[in-house]
């Protein structure tokens, strides 16, 4: 594993709440998965036997609507982690994973970690306190589809991707989401044609300019503002 592998493994929860010595006997339990773009991990409904990290590149987890649509529940970049939740409930995934670019993942097998949960119970601290801020999170976008329109929940997924994966530039904060119009769309919960309205409606006040896959934000206040 390479120092920067170590250093992204590092920002994780669950290597967070250790010392050196216990982060690196932990590491010796991490298997590694590359996925190409498009390539699923899991899908919602299997079994689930292992957690991740992702290492390099972004994953989408998704949830299937009876008709079949598709809706996006998140977009996770390297540092972060999910399927944490299958460690502690057996049932079934309650979303699929997939991979929006090329990418790699640190895998840890329940079977592995559960053991060494016991000798480190900081570790299972960790993993609650993350599962809580991921249910907080879950709260405050159901309250934004209720209270929110459209173009403030637009102005608020673009924050929250500027600060995981925005770089700061001469000309603005440069935020390569390598999303579509619709699965941008779908993180939104809204349809395609009003999310572009929206960001259009943003390019033309200047908050804004509109790329492949990206966004360059040129007036980060005005988003926030618009954002409440």
């Amino acid at each position: 594993m390479s120092d920067r592998d170590i250093e992204v493994l590092s920002k994780a929860p669950l290597f967070e709440a250790l010392d050196e010595q216990g982060a690196k006997a932990l590491r010796a339990f991490v298997t590694e998965v590359r996925l190409a773009r498009g390539q699923s991990l899991f899908h919602e409904g299997d079994t689930g036997d292992r957690l991740y990290v992702v290492l390099e590149g972004k994953i989408k987890l998704t949830r299937m609507a009876p008709d079949g649509r598709e809706n996006l529940l998140s977009v996770l970049g390297p540092g972060e982690m999910f399927g944490e939740l299958s460690l502690f409930d057996p049932r079934p995934r309650t979303a699929g994973a997939i991979a929006v670019t090329e990418c790699r993942l640190a895998g840890l097998g329940h079977d592995d970690l559960r053991p060494f949960l016991t000798a480190h119970p900081e570790v299972g601290i960790a993993l609650l306190q993350a599962l809580s801020e991921r249910l907080r999170k879950t709260n405050e976008v159901m309250a934004d589809l209720v209270f929110t329109d459209v173009p403030g929940r637009v102005a608020k997924a673009l924050l929250d991707l500027a600060e995981r994966f925005g770089q700061p530039t001469d000309n603005g904060l440069h935020v390569h989401h390598d999303l579509t119009q619709e699965e941008l769309a779908q993180l939104v919960g809204a349809s395609r044609e009003t999310v572009n309205k929206a960001l259009a409606d943003f390019a033309a006040r200047g908050w804004l300019r509109i790329e492949a896959r990206a966004v360059v934000i040129l007036d980060i206040e005005r988003l926030r503002k618009r954002s409440k």
